[in-house]
């Protein structure tokens, strides 16, 4: 197919393969749980734990691969695992780096060790890195679908107390919350959300839907529903336009995704600066 100026005529015709409405139908439920989880992410500062989480994740989606099973399960082994362990370095979201990168680092040797030991095609293992939405199946969008109604059920379960303790940790751990109890769920939820969030942009390019997209929202808004709600449109026009453009050209659409993700952000700050100068900005929660 080549583009056109009749936008919903291509659209039609693209919708016509069942691959491409898999990837539409997986892509958006992603997009939906990067916004939210991600909202909290930039919120707690901890992308560097997230992008950790898809590094642990690649060690277990490889030594699933390797052993001939399907790769979002040793992503989610991976990742849980890997947030559990996180989660047990301490009740405060910070001054975990330096564990966190000693993890990190083992568990990419680890990665790549069983990366070198399988024999069959590297396609498997390039999609776990870059991603591949385009490959996504019929039955890995319900499982998509699943996980994304726990990941927002979590994530609404323990709202309140998981924003209250974001905000201000010292005062939150004063008032007697349960931090390591909150920190535990919260690491468990965002380690879920990375495993299907991989399936669109691979281990390597995660922050372009995880972290990007709620940074840009913490920039245009201080409340954090609306800042959430921003989070999620943007990581839906992300993914929505990176898959319409990527079908039209032999390009990864990862790329286009983080492509969209990265110039939004860029836009906004930009603006931002150009409005006013730049101040430190604090988070009002919501009533």
């Amino acid at each position: 197919m080549t583009f056109s100026i009749n936008i919903l005529g291509d659209l039609q015709q693209m919708l016509h393969y069942q691959f491409m409405v898999n990837a539409f139908e997986a892509g958006t439920v992603v997009a939906i749980i990067a916004g939210v989880t991600g909202y909290f992410v930039v919120l707690r500062r901890s992308a560097f734990t997230a992008h950790a989480f898809s590094e642990i994740g690649f060690a277990g989606a490889a030594g699933a691969v390797l052993l001939n099973i399907a790769p979002i399960v040793g992503l989610l082994l991976g990742s849980t695992m890997g947030g559990l362990a996180i989660a047990a370095l301490g009740r405060r979201a910070t001054n975990r780096d330096t564990q966190i990168g000693i993890v990190l680092a083992f568990s990419l040797g680890v990665g790549l060790l069983f990366l070198s030991l399988y024999t069959g095609y590297a396609t498997e293992a390039y999609s776990i890195l870059f991603g591949e939405i385009l490959g996504v199946s019929t039955g890995q969008v319900l499982l998509t679908v699943g996980a994304g109604v726990v990941i927002l059920g979590g994530v609404g379960f323990v709202y309140r107390p998981l924003l209250f303790a974001s905000l201000d940790e010292d005062v939150a751990e004063a008032k007697g919350m349960p931090m390591l109890f909150l920190g535990t769920v919260f690491m468990l939820l965002v380690a879920v959300a990375v495993s299907f969030a991989v399936q669109v942009t691979g281990v390597l390019l995660i922050f372009s839907l995880m972290v990007t997209p709620a940074a840009t929202a913490h920039y245009l808004s201080r409340k954090p529903q609306t800042a959430m709600i921003i989070s999620v449109a943007i990581a839906l026009a992300a993914t929505w336009v990176g898959l319409f453009v990527g079908f039209f050209f032999p390009y990864p659409v990862s790329f286009f995704i983080t492509a969209i993700s990265f110039f939004t952000y860029l836009s906004v700050r930009l603006g931002r600066l150009a409005v006013k100068p730049s101040r430190p900005r604090t988070v009002v929660a919501d009533p």
